[in-house]
């Protein structure tokens, strides 16, 4: 039997699938209840977000007049803390008049750090910036020579002491996990037994254990006139913490690697270090991207516990600006509010990058 065409007769076009409308019906209000779950979770935050924006604007001062501040006490926010304590928060205890060398030396290791986490500038002449910014860093903000007036450095605090210890100890725990993450695979068993009890002995103990110790244990066994600067023990006790830690992490992406991956340089003849440096570690590295960052900022917030052993950093000099004057005192958490804003700021910009890197990690995977 001939079968015969037949032209179908057109159908309605099928509802957007695509956009922001869609996703709102098809996530939002796609049936009876999760319309009504939306529409309670709307009233919710928007109740929320207008006591917080009446609270934090339309009622705030936003000068440093105490008497407003107290008038508005339970109402609104009082912004002028900042203003009046700010630059004591941000410096710690440094010298007053001397806050533009902090200042400098902060931009200059903050610039330096920027254009390390570019590509172009990766090159040999990179270490040689670090070097020297190291050393302008040291004389702006120690002083003694120059002209500049000495400063101790159980002085310096506030930002400027945050970010030196979170820039300083992550570029001497990032090679050195390396280091020990490679031991701990190493075939020489008093390599990998040393490297393993490091670990081990540095993860079971708090980080404020280990500045404890390095601060007020560690001079104890040193020889008689001998005393290191409380800051160069903390720093190398943050270094030594984070590189634990981050060891582990760079080994989990070791162990990640396929065997056929060294075995294949083991048969184009290159050496153990040639295998590490151009095919292991790349590879293995770019695993776990997101890992060390987030070893990182757990770095840049922890810093925060050099309190105990009186520097003052950022955390520490708002304690510091505040307790020195009660009439200030009962505005702390506006106080808390502008740190928190300056960790916020740091925190998400080392989180972009993290995601830049592993952008372009895929698509070197990709190629």
């Amino acid at each position: 039997m001939q079968q015969t065409y037949q032209n179908i007769s057109a159908r309605p076009m099928p509802g957007q699938s695509l956009g922001a409308a869609a996703w709102i019906r098809n996530n939002l209000f796609s049936s009876l209840p999760s319309s009504i779950g939306t529409l309670l979770l709307m009233v919710v935050v928007g109740w929320a977000f207008y006591n917080a924006f009446d609270w934090a604007v339309l009622k705030a001062v936003f000068s440093a007049n105490l008497e407003a501040c107290n008038s508005a006490r339970g109402l609104g926010a009082c912004w002028g803390v900042v203003s009046e304590k700010g630059r004591l928060i941000v410096m710690g205890r440094y010298t007053d008049t001397e806050h533009w060398r902090p200042v400098i030396a902060t931009a200059l290791m903050l610039g330096v750090v920027g254009i390390s986490c570019m590509p172009r500038f990766w090159n040999r002449v990179l270490p040689l910036i670090w070097l020297v910014m190291l050393v302008v860093y040291y004389i702006l903000m120690k002083g003694g020579m120059f002209g500049l007036t000495e400063v101790p450095t159980d002085q310096w605090g506030g930002l400027p002491l945050t970010v030196m210890l979170t820039v300083i100890a992550m570029t001497l725990a990032f090679p050195l996990s390396i280091l020990v993450a490679l031991g701990r695979r190493s075939n020489m068993p008093a390599i990998k037994t040393l490297c393993t009890l490091y670990v081990e002995l540095i993860r079971g103990v708090p980080l404020i254990t280990v500045l404890f110790m390095a601060s007020f244990m560690l001079p104890l066994f040193m020889p008689e006139g001998v005393k290191i600067d409380v800051l160069i023990r903390v720093l190398v006790a943050i270094t030594l913490f984070s590189a634990a830690y981050m060891a582990e992490v760079v080994r989990g992406g070791l162990q990640a690697l396929p065997k056929g991956q060294t075995e294949a340089a083991a048969t184009l003849g290159l050496s153990y270090w040639q295998t590490q440096r151009k095919i292991v570690l790349p590879q293995a590295l770019s695993m776990v991207v997101p890992s060390l960052m987030n070893t990182f900022i757990g770095m840049f917030k922890d810093t925060s516990l050099v309190t105990i052993v009186s520097l003052y950093e950022l955390t520490g000099a708002l304690a510091l600006a505040l307790n020195a004057d009660a009439d200030w005192r009962p505005f702390k958490l506006e106080a808390y509010f502008f740190i928190t804003l300056i960790y916020f700021v740091f925190c998400f910009a080392m989180s972009r990058y993290s995601l830049w890197v592993e952008k372009r990690t895929a698509v070197s995977k990709v190629r």
